[in-house]
């Protein structure tokens, strides 16, 4: 009996040929890797939002002296309120209780006097305690406009100190600037995860792998052989998400494309390797899907900084948080998007991806073999 090689390059090319054509037959792999990125890059990017902007809230003047309008005036020129005027608090606390005001400050009927006398507080603010980072938001923002409206009256004395802000980065404060590179990764996530459980597993639910893995070919190059289709693919799919966010969304691409793509070729180990081993031991495609979903997408989603801050979470959270590979990526790609090719800050994230990526295949590796001993 002649031995089997352990690798052929011949054999490899023929199951990368044949693995693209599969491809390039099914509609649903096209439909995943190119149509469903951009439809939830769009819901990310357009209906995910931390920015505030236009809170309803009442300006209830109780007073109708000269100072008084100026301030109510501030208050309706401010882009961050929408404001509904009032001359008695009764007619807005009904918006507030159905929930159409976040809050509504109180411009009192003494409120020149106090203004002239420095009693405080000038006004009174009333939120709405239910949503509580939105109350905490015009709270402080309405002290801060009072302050500024203040100290910019004619006649008012220049502060001794002026400060003033610098932000790093992300100068406009603009929330979709991070949002769609973490997008960028969640979608990757549930694309590389998701695209490679489903169709190892319909081939091992429709008999097919069990034919491949009775060549010739030995399980190394069939894995990588059914794979690296699914590599470039993921290149591809990464590259059109950033054009979009480029052209599209306005976010800016301080890094390079080099490094753009070298950190999403070391989060596609991961994200494929866990993939394989799903079908590996979910052989059916809807299991696969349910556990690609829950074991993939949801801590990707729930764990990996996209939306929620992993320094506020409880630290039992953030130790398992260390075993996502989407909490490297979205840093990565924030700090490539928004920082440049900042290696010293790469590299680690680069490094844990690739380690991650590798336990899995290694996993995914012996359970093969395994399948095709027994």
């Amino acid at each position: 009996m002649t031995p089997v090689r352990r690798f052929d390059p011949g054999r490899l090319a023929a199951l990368i040929v044949k693995e693209s054509l599969q491809i390039l037959r099914d509609p649903s792999a096209i439909l995943i890797a190119f149509v469903l990125p951009v439809v939830m890059l769009f819901l990310y990017a357009d209906a995910v939002s931390l920015d505030i902007r236009r809170v309803p809230v009442g300006v209830v003047a109780e007073s109708d002296d000269a100072e008084a309008r100026s301030l109510a005036a501030a208050f309706a020129g401010s882009r961050y309120f929408t404001v509904t005027p009032a001359r008695d608090r009764r007619d807005v606390e009904a918006g507030v209780v159905a929930g159409r005001l976040r809050g509504y400050v109180v411009i009192p009927q003494d409120f020149t006097r106090r203004l002239q006398t420095g009693e405080t507080p000038l006004v009174q603010v009333i939120t709405d305690g239910s949503q509580p980072n939105t109350a905490s938001f015009v709270a402080n923002y309405t002290l801060g406009l009072v302050a500024a409206w203040q100290a910019g009256r004619e006649g008012a004395a220049a502060p001794a100190v002026s400060l003033v802000s610098r932000f790093w980065f992300n100068a406009e404060l603009e929330s979709r600037r991070a949002l769609v590179p973490g997008a960028i990764a969640i979608i990757m996530t549930m694309i590389g995860t998701l695209l490679t459980a489903l169709v190892v597993a319909r081939e091992w639910e429709r008999g097919t792998m069990e034919a491949i893995l009775s060549t010739p070919a030995s399980v190394t190059e069939i894995l990588v052989g059914k794979l690296l289709p699914y590599f470039a693919l993921g290149l591809m799919t990464t590259t059109g998400c950033a054009l979009l966010a480029i052209h599209v969304f306005d976010v800016p691409l301080r890094g390079s494309w080099g490094a753009l793509l070298a950190l999403t070729a070391a989060f596609l180990v991961p994200a494929l390797g866990q993939g394989l081993l799903i079908s590996a031991i979910a052989r059916n495609q809807f299991v696969a899907a349910q556990v690609a979903l829950l074991t993939g997408f949801l801590p990707a989603f729930m764990l990996s900084g996209f939306l929620f801050e992993i320094a506020s979470m409880p630290w039992p959270i953030r130790m398992l948080t260390n075993l996502v590979p989407a909490r490297y990526f979205v840093s990565a790609l924030q700090t490539v998007f928004l920082a440049g090719d900042v290696w010293r800050v790469l590299l680690p994230d680069l490094l844990v991806m690739l380690a991650i990526g590798s336990v899995f295949f290694i996993i995914a590796r012996l359970r093969t073999a395994k399948s095709l001993d027994s």
